[in-house]
């Protein structure tokens, strides 16, 4: 593993200890349990947003009284200018869908280099609300739509215009005014690529930092819209010479109330087609914990925080509401782990290290990854550099003089986990994936049942590298002093496992250990994986191909920026405030 010079001194000495194994870390089921961090990008982006003080201001402001209209925000920060594009529509309840063939939405809008001439306003009106039937160029560069709550949005708009504060409880059902559906970026429908955004705009320039502000913008223009068109509708409401009966929402409510977000199978091939990327993010957080196991002094302070987000956790784990049952098991061993923790070390303890390994003897998961999450939480000044690290250069290169049999060599000490896996039980291929031509997505096809195996995506590493491994091993049986270059003339289907296979022998986290091919595999596992990663919470599992969550539930409002700021919003409770009226 080669990590960067400025970080790896963290695991130097004596004391140091290692990380946490591959085998054990790269188990799919334990990347499904992961959570939300203080390395996570939502995280990331508000601590730099709020350290840095940018002003983001309303430039346009053109809605009418039912919240129909374009606005625009300028973003200044101390590097540059942004602008915020949204155009909200009329939408119709036949045409509301919320899958990526729809065609309108409630939202769509753009982030945009520079300020925004009336003449490029109406390029994007043409062509943000058609989402992909559109196209623009490269001075966007994030492109989004969402749709509003049918629980939550209208609700909110007449409490506020009788004068009173939304539930609580209500909310808590939810979380969220509107559901994003789909959030582009790099380079998509002719937006500018990541190389563009992460060499000139400084201020994006960590892993989905751009498409994270989108939705963090579009969850503070989803409170500005409720209050508008409640302030309108309590004034149209009031009699001739009546004060309105408006009142503008409590402020505690504001932050709990997050963005909503449905991922599917679309979001899962991301994780295999960027194993370096994946190697780097685990790897950061990884260092994080073994910099916390050597430097993360226990005392009394640190023990009562610890043990107050232990109960935080638990109550936030509570306040989830999901009908899966599955979802709802898994949270309630993570309540019981967290008690089990909490009961057991409340006297005190010495070492993070005997706390992690009593974890894993005693608790489920999901409640061992949470800890995990939690002891970031305690040392802000142990991780917090780390997220300067999680960009990589992805580039692959193949070492054609490699001899095949150090290359075997190879596959045989990292790849293991692929070679135990059964390639002739017909369970273990019983799934192909492949993109749906009608609705633009992947998809998991039965390879016994379904047409279409010949035009699978290439998710199936465990395959490949059993593939490759036992033609290398024919191959090498012939031709004792053959090189990759020899195997890879006489195999050139094999080229890519081979430059993979080689590269990713560099890496310790890039892999996921586990068969996508297999009966079954769980891919509501990848995505959540990655979902973590952004920071999401309230996980709530439709069916094993996508879920439902919520995003920057708890975090500071913009009416915030420059105010003192403590980055406390990990697990975000609902607040104690009592509807009026």
């Amino acid at each position: 593993m080669i990590l960067p010079a400025a970080i790896s001194s963290a695991l130097k000495g004596e004391k140091s200890l290692p990380l946490r194994p591959v085998q054990q870390v790269m188990q799919i089921e334990r990347l499904g349990a992961m959570h939300q961090s203080r390395l996570s990008f939502m995280r990331s982006l508000v601590r730099r947003i709020m350290r840095e003080r940018w002003q983001i201001t309303l430039h346009k402001f053109e809605l009418d009284n039912d919240g129909y209209g374009t606005v625009i925000y300028q973003v200044q920060t101390a590097n540059h200018l942004y602008s915020f594009v949204l155009f909200s529509n009329y939408l119709a309840p036949e045409d509301r869908n919320d899958r990526v063939i729809a065609s309108q939405w409630d939202l769509t809008m753009a982030l945009v280099d520079g300020e925004v001439s009336d003449e490029y306003l109406e390029s994007l009106r043409n062509n943000v609300p058609k989402q992909e039937a559109g196209r623009v160029d490269a001075r966007v560069f994030v492109l989004s739509r969402a749709n509003r709550s049918a629980r939550n949005f209208d609700y909110m708009v007449d409490a506020l215009a009788r004068g009173e504060q939304p539930s609580v409880e209500k909310i808590s059902q939810v979380g969220y005014l509107y559901r994003t559906t789909a959030v582009y970026g790099s380079g998509k429908l002719g937006m500018a690529d990541w190389e563009k955004v992460n060499t000139h705009f400084k201020d994006f320039d960590r892993p989905f930092s751009a498409e994270m502000f989108v939705c963090l913008m579009l969850r503070n223009f989803s409170l500005l819209q409720v209050e508008h068109i409640a302030k309108h509708r309590a004034e149209f409401n009031a009699g001739e010479g009546e004060k309105s009966c408006y009142q503008p929402m409590d402020l505690a409510i504001k932050r709990f109330i997050g963005i909503g977000n449905s991922t599917g199978l679309g979001m899962a091939p991301y994780l295999i087609n960027h194993p370096q990327l994946i190697n780097r993010w685990v790897e950061m957080r990884e260092l994080a914990l073994a910099r916390i196991r050597v430097l993360g002094e226990v005392n009394g302070a640190i023990v009562e925080q610890f043990l107050l987000l232990l109960k935080r956790a638990a109550t936030y784990t509570e306040q989830t509401v999901t009908e899966d049952q599955q979802q709802t098991e898994n949270n309630q061993a993570m309540r019981e782990d967290l008690q089990k923790l909490a009961s057991h070390y409340q006297q005190g303890f010495s070492s993070w290290q005997a706390v992690l390994e009593w974890s894993e003897q005693h608790c489920s998961l999901q409640g061992q990854e949470m800890l995990v999450s939690i002891l970031l939480e305690l040392y802000p000044a142990l991780v917090e550099d780390l997220e300067d690290h999680l960009v990589v250069d992805e580039s692959m290169d193949i070492e054609p003089l490699m001899p095949l049999a150090e290359f075997l060599k190879q596959i045989e000490k990292h790849y293991q986990w692929a070679l135990d896996v059964d390639f002739e039980e017909p369970d273990s291929r019983a799934y192909f994936w492949y993109r749906s031509e009608e609705k633009m997505e992947p998809r998991l096809g039965k390879t016994n049942e379904e047409p279409g195996a010949e035009r699978q995506m290439p998710l199936g590493i465990a395959f490949a590298v059993r593939q490759c491994y036992d033609l290398a091993k024919a191959h090498l049986t012939e031709h004792t002093t053959h090189s990759c270059a020899h195997f890879v003339q006489l195999n050139p289907h094999l080229r890519s496992s081979v430059r993979r296979i080689q590269n990713m022998s560099q890496c310790l986290y890039g892999e996921i250990h586990v068969n996508l091919l297999d009966k079954e595999v769980l891919p509501m596992h990848l995505l959540r994986c990655k979902l973590a990663f952004f920071g999401v919470g309230k996980f709530d599992p439709k069916s094993k191909l996508w879920v439902r969550n919520t995003m920057f539930q708890g975090a500071p409002l913009l009416e915030e920026i420059g105010q003192p700021f403590s980055d406390d919003w990990f697990m975000p409770l609902a607040p104690s405030v009592q509807a009026e009226g």
